[in-house]
């Protein structure tokens, strides 16, 4: 078990697979999908890790679940809380349904509201909040030690990107069922918690692949991190589509692991995440969110080669208002970027 955060690759490797047994029968098994009429456009092939189709709409379930499960029982009576535009609160509430404990989601009040609906669907607690005026960390600590409920964080816990982890055993697992070894896997990028998790299974069982993480434009906090060699910040004023992926900075945990374990960091722009979108719905028939969209987005814009190649890439989520899903379809109809 990983001790710090510059523990060896090798030793996160029981974590996630204990993180596997205990999302077994609970978590889905996601599919690797293919498009056969994508691949002949683009040269290469392109295969897609549908976490849209994950319960909860995203992969936020596998983390949140596992770092619940390791909460001894009689803390875990106190409840959750979490912080979360709202792939992460919508597994946080599933994961808190199924062992029949409180949770409360600390959510940006300009959060879609599918993500919000869907959150108290789950039958969570949410205590919305003004982005630029209230910080989300400082509230779900009050609300931690008011109630003695337990802080489950959306990234930087080393159960958290264990579960995120286990979206690796399954790329391994099913390229290996096909017969296909990826020249590439890329992976939308927040704070880090999804890239990590699947680049330690990757390092581990397919060494040699690498894993890049994409982010959209002005929140490119890892990739220019990675450059840099250490952790740098996004300028505070900027904006974007991918709510799931508008993360200040990287983690303090995650960083230091994805600073080994991955390859450079792509960027995509809006306008590629809307036309990945539609991509998304016009070749595979899923619904994709912007933030989740954005690994796809860096295959069909070229950000990654695909030209005689074969590349992975996650689709992290689909919780998305209808408004925006209608206008990524409306954009490629009209001659947007769609390939």
């Amino acid at each position: 078990m990983p001790s710090s955060p510059g523990s060896e690759t090798q030793d996160w490797l029981p974590r996630i697979t204990d993180a596997a047994q205990r999302l077994a029968g609970v978590a889905v098994r996601t599919p690797l999908l293919g498009s056969p009429l994508l691949d002949d456009r683009l040269g290469g092939r392109v295969l897609v890790k549908a976490e849209c189709l994950q319960r909860t709409g995203s992969f936020k379930l596998r983390g949140a679940f596992t770092k619940i499960s390791r909460i001894p029982e009689a803390e875990r009576r106190r409840g959750v809380v979490a912080f979360s535009s709202g792939n992460h609160a919508q597994g946080v509430a599933a994961a808190a349904r199924h062992f029949g404990i409180p949770a409360t989601i600390v959510m940006p009040s300009d959060a879609p509201a599918i993500k919000i609906r869907n959150t108290r669907a789950w039958g969570a607690a949410v205590r919305l909040y003004d982005r630029d005026r209230e910080s989300r960390e400082a509230i779900g600590d009050a609300i931690a030690a008011e109630t003695g409920a337990i802080l489950v964080r959306p990234y930087d816990d080393p159960d958290v990107i264990s579960g995120q982890g286990t979206i690796g055993l399954e790329i391994v697992a099913q390229c290996a069922e096909a017969g296909i070894r990826p020249d590439a896997v890329l992976v939308p990028c927040g704070g880090g918690g999804l890239s990590a998790g699947i680049s330690l299974a990757l390092a581990d069982r397919l060494p040699g692949v690498p894993v890049h993480p994409v982010e959209p434009a002005g929140f490119d906090d890892t990739a220019r991190s990675l450059a840099a060699g250490e952790r740098l910040r996004n300028e505070e004023t900027a904006s974007s589509l991918c709510d799931a992926i508008m993360t200040p900075m990287p983690g303090e945990i995650t960083f230091p692991v994805n600073r080994r374990t991955l390859a450079p960091g792509l960027v995509v722009d809006d306008a590629a995440a809307l036309a990945a979108m539609a991509c998304g719905f016009s070749d595979f028939k899923l619904v994709i969110e912007p933030g989740g969209a954005v690994a796809l987005a860096a295959a069909l814009t070229g950000a990654c080669p695909v030209v005689g190649r074969t590349v992975v890439v996650v689709a992290s989520g689909g919780n998305v208002d209808a408004a925006v899903f209608v206008n990524a379809l409306e954009t490629a109809a009209k001659g947007g970027s769609h390939v």
